[in-house]
């Protein structure tokens, strides 16, 4: 199997790998069949229009070097956007932006794409209960 120039870049490279204190949302997606283990963390700010915006995205993944690849770019591709731009990006994303992906490995940009919508939504549902319980 041969992988990009970026594929090869962003698993020797990673981009955001670690961990955020304080994160607004944790969420842990996995992959039984390959294995795969993604980890993601965001942290929401706001930009000067009063958005919330994902301020910080790490990850910490166990899996193959394509996973690593795909949960780097995805949180470079998260930062700095609205949570509702965030929503939109989708795993053919992920794979354009590191060139392309063998067939074989597409699941991973998929689960680094729902791994971050999880986080997203984990963040959204923490934040209503929040409002609720101010409610009372």
């Amino acid at each position: 199997m041969r992988y990009s120039k970026k594929v090869l870049d962003h698993f020797l490279r990673p981009r955001n790998q670690g961990t955020i204190k304080n994160p607004d949302a944790v969420v842990i997606i996995g992959n039984p069949k390959c294995g795969d283990l993604m980890k993601f963390y965001i942290k929401v700010g706001k930009n000067k229009q009063g958005e919330e915006t994902i301020k910080e995205a790490k990850f910490e993944t166990l899996g193959c070097g394509v996973a690593i690849a795909t949960s780097s770019v995805a949180t470079e591709l998260a930062k700095g956007k609205t949570l509702s731009e965030m929503m939109e990006i989708t795993c053919n994303d992920i794979i354009k932006e590191l060139g392309e992906l063998p067939k074989s490995k597409i699941h991973c940009s998929v689960l680094a794409d729902k791994g971050l919508r999880k986080a997203i939504e984990a963040y959204r549902k923490k934040k209503s209960k929040k409002l609720n319980n101010k409610n009372f």
